[in-house]
């Protein structure tokens, strides 16, 4: 079941116990005051207010609650951008990892320049496999959106990939 359907059954039965059969701002801010947290009870006010605007089409004894009554805001932070001498330094921290002479140094180094230089998100990263390095770039396979696209990469990150699956290749078993 959906979130906002749970949400509206849970209002209809709430509001039904005060015998209601149209939504009151006073039931709806009551009801959605039950909620543990400001953001829970701002995103089930948020669900009856979209419910409410489709119904008081054909309807409009049903009353609008005022959507940001309980004052919940999403924030997000400010993203950081590393600057190219703080990634120097991450891909050299990364090199330092032990033990030494094992691949977990070289991948998690690979993995922050690959980073860097793309554009990729962290969970495309980590789903990448040597045939997804083409001679036209990256092939990006499930995206956020489930979708697949090429990225294409400069020549010295094709080196230094290259430079890496030469390092690994081997420790591949034929």
């Amino acid at each position: 079941m959906l979130n906002a359907e749970y949400l509206l059954r849970s209002f209809a039965a709430f509001a039904t116990e005060r015998g209601q059969s149209h939504v009151h701002t006073q039931t709806a801010t009551d009801w959605a005051a039950r909620g543990p947290s400001v953001a829970q009870r701002d995103a089930r006010l948020k669900a009856v207010c979209r419910f409410v605007r489709h119904v008081r089409v054909e309807d409009a004894r049903h009353e609008l609650p005022p959507v940001n009554h309980f004052g919940a805001r999403k924030t997000r932070r400010s993203p950081h951008i590393y600057p190219a001498a703080e990634i120097d330094r991450l891909i050299e921290a990364a090199l330092r990892l032990r033990p030494k002479g094992g691949l977990r140094s070289r991948t998690y180094a690979t993995l922050i320049a690959l980073l860097s230089v793309t554009g990729l998100r962290i969970s495309e990263a980590l789903k990448l496999t040597v045939a997804d390095v083409t001679r036209d770039g990256l092939l990006i396979r499930e995206t956020k959106f489930r979708k697949t696209r090429l990225v294409p990469l400069h020549d010295t990150a094709v080196a230094g990939l290259n430079g890496d699956l030469a390092h690994r290749r081997p420790l591949f078993r034929d």
